[in-house]
């Protein structure tokens, strides 16, 4: 052992580049398959996961407080089906107004507010993203899924709200952001706090029982809790099984997206380290040759090489399982927001099976050729290690040298790769997959910024704009109805020099014939065929026509062209669909002329929005505060530009996976060119001496990689585009709709010119470093060793002493015997 000790120290210190580039090479593998990995556990059932670890609620009870008393709702925790219970906790539901920064008016929904004296607790845990717990009067913790989609109130540290169903209108400061699993409350106050607010008397018991994967099992659970309190204590109950069915479907369309990413990067991974740990036994053929020679066996000549590449493999692997879990509270804080649930990590097993998986893929792939090469003569070894076999590339060289066009430097380089065809082919595996994330990415996020572009309304550039307080709302002191409101906001638009256009919009939730449930109808009083909907197919309605989402097709089995009747308290209305418009989600959706529908009476005296179109060159802030200047003080509500936040969250998040993968495939790229430059050192010391310039030696290296980064872009494009146009309909199932041919055809003829020398830019930024170091290196060092370290090269045999010139300072035994006999 002390032998494989000492040549495997001789070998590590000989090829501190080699094993330089390893580490680095599965330090960047690593962390992307690490961090691919740990998405792919993120995407499986996140809502399950984060149950499990908040103890969430398997049945949140609404109880009337002044039906039963503390200790009887405290008993209920001890029934024979019940494994943990938490409260009673103050409850209300109010209405709650916001200032948003750079939104112009207010924004307002309905608010359940809860009062926990801490975040913890058998039931429900409330994990703070962000802040802290309520610890004085006038504090709230919101949660942290307000704000996901453009109609939320968007809410963050240091805001302040003001709850308007409540008397005096009393205003809290968010001082944290919480996640409640279950969603048992929009926000949590202290449990005095809801006192001084003078709160409804209705409370909150949170359960979890011994059996509840199923809504029979919920119910059998609520229904032993009801019997055990007064009749009428229990107000109401929502079931964990709908908050599922819910976050599911919000977590659906983006799971492919994540999946598809994660895989790429795993395949990426492991590509790259096979061919940068084979590579790197391959290049010390001769060595192993040379082991041989002087009494190695075979398997100590195995054991030697392995171990040369798992000890710097085993450094780069756990630097990249640090900077993976570095990188994910960033990541994984979007993909948390995305799934609403509480900011996830890494899992442990992952950091522990990913490590040792790219350790045996590291050492089967120096496994393989160590073992092959040990097997080996002594001069078969060192004559193959020397440069690649005869038979490869001679022919390439041949047929090269004679294009006359090109350079010769040039046709060396493209020769280059035939010499090693496998390390060629698995480099160009490596690269492809790195433009094939590019290509993906790049129309992955040209399809989502069209459906955020879709979802907003904003092809036209409009103004949405009505009254803020809707009729049934209590109005603060002195102002006007309503309908007066709408009247002043009416007159204000059409006088308005900048409107070109307006029409109004009121919304309802009405029956459909032989379809369960209802479905959300949008009637418009006029024009709004230029207000910007997206058409998946057909045109837009008519006179008794509508276009409907695709839930509504799938719900009411209808196509377009079909006709379908709405109903409401008896009066009914038959319409036509004319299209399939593009609105996501599981609730059908109608959107239709207020005409159509006259028969109905849609409800609503006052209208809910105008949509206003501007004369060319009017911008919307300029109208905005031309129009609030008219109309003076009021209660307006002003709906800017529509803003996803899962869309944005998960362009980010394709920006920072393509980026990363290119990066992992361009570590690939560098290794194959340090490997290519350092096997034929010795070959590029002849081309110098022959005239060979350093620019011709760059360009003869790059070329080495130009070609095979070429055809790997060229694979990659249709590759990426059909990857693109299959991930895109698995995620509009998830969100439940089709999409309209615009959010398909997202690549250009110039973007795909651009994407297809993308394997290049990979090929030839990553072969810049070593190409200049093969520029750089000196003639003679390179012609006196194949394999010569950069720059600082030293010859592999000490010069031979002059024999008029005694050696009396001995270097070694020998040569002191020498001295010693001379006299």
């Amino acid at each position: 052992m002390r032998a494989v000790r000492t040549a495997l120290r001789g070998g590590l210190a000989g090829r501190r580049l080699q094993a330089l580039v390893i580490g680095l090479v599965l330090m960047a593998s690593a962390a992307a398959a690490t961090l691919a990995a740990g998405l792919i556990v993120a995407s499986n059932a996140p809502f399950d996961h984060a149950f499990a670890v908040q103890h969430g609620a398997d049945a949140a009870v609404t109880v009337n407080a002044r039906k039963a008393t503390a200790g009887e709702l405290a008993a209920t925790g001890r029934l024979a089906d019940v494994t943990a219970a938490a409260g009673p906790f103050a409850q209300a539901t109010v209405a709650a107004t916001a200032a948003v920064p750079d939104t112009p008016g207010v924004v307002f929904q309905a608010f359940t507010l809860a009062g926990r004296s801490s975040p913890g607790g058998p039931v429900d845990d409330i994990v703070l993203s962000a802040g802290h717990w309520p610890t004085g009067p006038g504090q709230i913790v919101v949660a942290g899924n307000l704000g996901d989609t453009g109609a939320g109130m968007n809410l963050g540290l240091g805001q302040v709200i003001t709850l308007t169903g409540m008397p005096g209108s009393p205003k809290l400061t968010i001082v944290g952001v919480g996640n409640s699993v279950t969603d048992t409350a929009d926000g949590w106050v202290a449990p005095a706090e809801m006192t001084v607010l003078g709160a409804p008397q209705t409370e909150q018991m949170l359960y979890r029982f011994a059996s509840a994967g199923s809504s029979e099992t919920v119910s059998t659970g609520v229904e032993a809790v009801r019997h055990a309190l007064p009749a009428g204590t229990v107000l109401g109950t929502e079931s964990w099984l709908t908050v599922q069915q819910q976050e599911a479907g919000n977590a659906a369309p983006w799971v492919p997206f994540l999946v598809t990413f994660g895989l790429i990067g795993l395949v990426l991974s492991v590509l790259i380290t096979i061919n940068v740990v084979s590579g790197a036994v391959s290049a010390g053929i001769r060595r192993i040759g040379v082991l041989k020679a002087v009494g190695f066996t075979p398997a100590q000549v195995v054991l030697v090489y392995v171990l040369q590449v798992l000890i710097p493999a085993v450094a780069g692997v756990v630097l990249g399982v640090v900077a993976a879990n570095l990188l994910a509270p960033s990541v994984f804080g979007r993909t948390s927001e995305v799934f609403q649930v509480a900011p996830q990590s890494i899992p442990l097993w992952v950091d522990l099976a990913l490590p040792l998986a790219m350790l045996a893929v590291a050492a089967i792939a120096a496994l393989v050729p160590a073992s092959a090469a040990g097997r080996l003569s002594v001069t078969a070894a060192i004559a193959i290690g020397r440069a690649p076999r005869p038979s490869h590339g001679y022919a390439a060289h041949r047929l090269l040298g004679q294009a006359r066009v090109l350079p010769r430097a040039v046709t060396l380089g493209l020769a280059g790769p035939f010499a090693r065809p496998g390390r060629t082919f698995v480099t160009l595996a490596a690269i492809m997959f790195g433009a094939l994330a590019v290509t993906f990415g790049v129309g992955l996020g040209t399809s989502l910024d069209r459906v955020g572009a879709d979802l907003a309304l904003a092809s036209t550039g409009h103004v949405q704009v009505g009254v803020a307080t809707q009729q049934g709302q209590q109005l603060p002191p002195g102002m006007p109805p309503v309908a007066t409101q709408e009247a002043d906001l009416a007159a204000a638009i059409r006088a308005q020099p900048g409107t070109l256009h307006y029409v109004t919009e009121s919304q309802d939730r009405l029956a459909v014939a032989g379809m369960a449930g209802t479905a959300s109808v949008t009637a418009f009083g006029g024009d709004a065929s230029w207000i910007g909907y997206a058409l998946i197919s057909g045109h837009w309605y008519g006179a008794d026509g509508a276009v409907v989402n695709t839930a509504f097709l799938r719900a009411a089995g209808k196509q377009v062209g079909d006709t379908f009747m709405l109903t409401d308290d008896g009066r009914n209305a038959t319409l036509t669909i004319t299209g399939e418009v593009f609105q996501p989600g599981s609730s059908a959706a109608v959107v239709t002329g207020l005409s159509s529908v006259a028969a109905l009476e849609p409800p609503g005296v006052a209208q809910q929005m105008y949509y206003v179109g501007l004369r060319p060159g009017v911008t919307a802030q300029s109208y905005e505060n031309a129009l609030f200047a008219r109309l003076g003080t009021g209660d307006w509500n002003e709906m800017g530009p529509l803003s996803f936040v899962p869309l944005q969250i998960i362009s980010g998040l394709v920006i920072i996976f393509t980026l990363l993968l290119a990066v992992v495939a361009g570590f690939g790229v560098l290794n194959t060119v340090v490997l290519m430059t350092r096997e034929r050192a010795y070959d590029i010391g002849v081309f110098k001496a022959v005239g060979m310039t350093p620019r011709q030696t760059i360009a003869m290296v790059l070329t080495t990689v130009a070609a095979t980064g070429l055809i790997a872009g060229l694979i990659a494009v249709p590759a990426g585009i059909a990857l693109h146009n299959a991930i895109l309909p698995i995620m509009g199932d998830g969100a439940q709709t089709d999409f309209p041919p615009a959010i398909y055809n997202v690549y250009n003829p110039a973007e795909l010119a651009l994407l297809a020398l993308v394997g290049l830019v990979i090929a030839i930024v990553s072969a810049l470093a070593p190409a200049s170091w093969a520029a750089g290196i000196r003639t003679a060092s390179a012609l006196r060793t194949e394999l010569p370290p950069a720059r600082r090269a030293r010859p592999p045999l000490r010069r031979p002493p002059r024999l008029t010139r005694p050696l009396t300072a001995g270097r070694c035994r020998s040569a002191r015997r020498r001295a010693a006999a001379s006299g």
